[in-house]
């Protein structure tokens, strides 16, 4: 039976479950019924963060165009354009030994892409969750769904793993940003052309 997390709440994931080490983060939502002409194609992304809260090196960023940390710690498994069908709409492997010690937390966003252009946003989205299963069982540990807090927002901060007296927990975020991937990468420290 996995825990169901409200915004803001926090939880042990190795604690307790001796042996954790391979996960796969589960991200998911619905589009509302929407009239715009254009599809929806929402991206998941993971920032691989230090100390002070920004990426190390350009690699710490994991989305489509960079799939595999360096490490081989992140590993995201594709873009699903459309977010079509039941179930999660990406998914992200997580492999927590190979996590450089440098890297104090990790960060999972959705945002929309061309939103401006398309005229989108997460109010128009529903449904939208995080999991967090574990590779070796299959079960799902931790399931956050984000509820409809969000109207002008084109990024969330869903949720993050990070590291808390040599284990690893889990926040529930759910933080909404303005401005799409550009202001998520701004946020965390990643330069963008």
């Amino acid at each position: 039976m996995p825990i169901n997390l409200q915004k803001g709440q926090k939880v042990d994931l190795t604690k307790g479950n001796e042996g954790l080490n391979s996960l796969m983060v589960g991200l998911g939502w619905d589009v509302n019924a929407y009239d715009g002409g254009s599809d929806f194609d929402l991206d998941a992304c993971a920032f691989l963060l230090g100390e002070n809260g920004k990426i190390t090196v350009s690699e710490d960023f994991i989305f489509y165009g960079n799939k595999v940390h360096p490490s081989g710690a992140v590993d995201h498994k594709g873009d699903n354009l459309t977010g079509e069908g039941d179930g999660d709409d990406e998914q992200i492997m997580v492999e927590l030994s190979k996590v450089p010690a440098n890297i104090a937390k990790i960060s999972f966003t959705v945002t929309i892409y061309d939103a401006e252009a398309r005229r989108q946003n997460f109010g128009q989205v529903s449904n939208a969750y995080i999991r967090i299963v574990d590779k070796s069982t299959g079960a799902e540990l931790i399931r956050y769904d984000l509820g409809e807090d969000f109207s002008i927002e084109t990024a969330v901060v869903v949720g993050e793993i990070y590291r808390h007296n040599g284990e690893w927990k889990f926040n529930a975020v759910g933080n909404g940003f303005s401005g799409g991937l550009a202001a998520l990468c701004a946020h965390f420290g990643v330069e963008t052309a």
